[in-house]
């Protein structure tokens, strides 16, 4: 079939040739199909400008010299609720997510376009809940899959009254590893113990009523050693119901190895009860 032609202005008595009915009418009215396998079964070369109506989708398309495209508002190809309208060579449906993803551009999608999870980019993230029990508890495989480790130990009961809490990361218990200075009720400030970071006093073994967190920084580095700071709060092993303890712990830990679990001892005595809350920080 010719390209169209253009527009003209027949005059009364003119003669149309076959190539002028072709170019200048044919190629320049709303053809009807009845659906898009009809068209191109019926033009073999469409031309550029050319305009259709196919009957089954209700679709008015024009030709762009590569594809036939909706004319705006025709034939949509959306089928469902939250689809996008969307665009690759042809208009063209972009199914809804699932709940909590996010539209994402992605040069590799057909419309540069896709529904995915958010990525992770900051907070928290629970990875583990472990109960304190026996002498010593561990937590392991730890996902080094973020920045610094936050981690809450709740309501610990020692067997033993007084015992403290300590917690060795890849239960590292060398001799001058860890360096630690403390701010506390009973203890005031100093350095001590460089085999284990103790993060709490001592606690009565009978009140469960303590609270101990603290943040290991920068864990999965292999090139700088390790920083923990921690805050505690607890019930005076010789005065339980009326006098608190608190404390508050910074150091540092001589190593470069990537941490990846944390095992959880007393001074002296099994757990009876506890539970260790590990988040991993962005």
């Amino acid at each position: 079939m010719a390209a169209g032609l253009g527009y003209i202005e027949f005059n009364t008595g003119d003669v149309l040739t076959a190539a002028q009915a072709n170019g200048y009418l044919a190629s320049q009215v709303v053809m009807v199909f009845a659906s898009a396998a009809a068209r191109t079964s019926a033009i073999a070369s469409p031309q550029e400008g050319m305009i259709s109506y196919l009957k089954d989708t209700n679709a008015t398309q024009y030709y762009s010299g590569s594809a036939w495209v909706n004319i705006g508002g025709a034939g949509s190809p959306l089928t469902t609720k939250g689809d996008l309208y969307t665009y690759s060579t042809t208009d063209a449906r972009l199914g809804v997510g699932t709940n909590g993803q996010i539209l994402t551009a992605d040069s590799a999608e057909a419309t540069g376009l896709k529904w995915a999870s958010a990525a992770s980019g900051g907070g928290m993230t629970l990875l583990s809940t472990t109960t304190l029990s026996g002498g010593t508890t561990t937590v392991s495989s730890i996902s080094g899959d973020y920045i610094n480790l936050y981690c809450e130990i709740i309501n610990f009961l020692p067997a033993t009254d007084d015992a403290r809490i300590y917690v060795r990361p890849n239960n590292n218990s060398s001799a001058n590893t860890y360096y630690n200075a403390q701010i506390g009720t009973a203890d005031g400030n100093y350095a001590f113990n460089d085999t284990t970071f103790t993060l709490s006093l001592g606690n009565d073994n009978s009140t469960a009523t303590n609270f101990t967190a603290f943040n290991l920084y920068n864990y999965t580095d292999t090139t700088t050693w390790k920083m923990l700071s921690s805050l505690s709060m607890l019930n005076n092993a010789t005065n339980p119901t009326t006098t608190v303890a608190y404390r508050s712990l910074i150091g540092f830990m001589a190593t470069t190895s990537a941490i990846t679990s944390l095992t959880f001892h007393l001074s002296t005595g099994n757990f009876t009860s506890g539970t260790v809350l590990l988040y991993g920080v962005k």
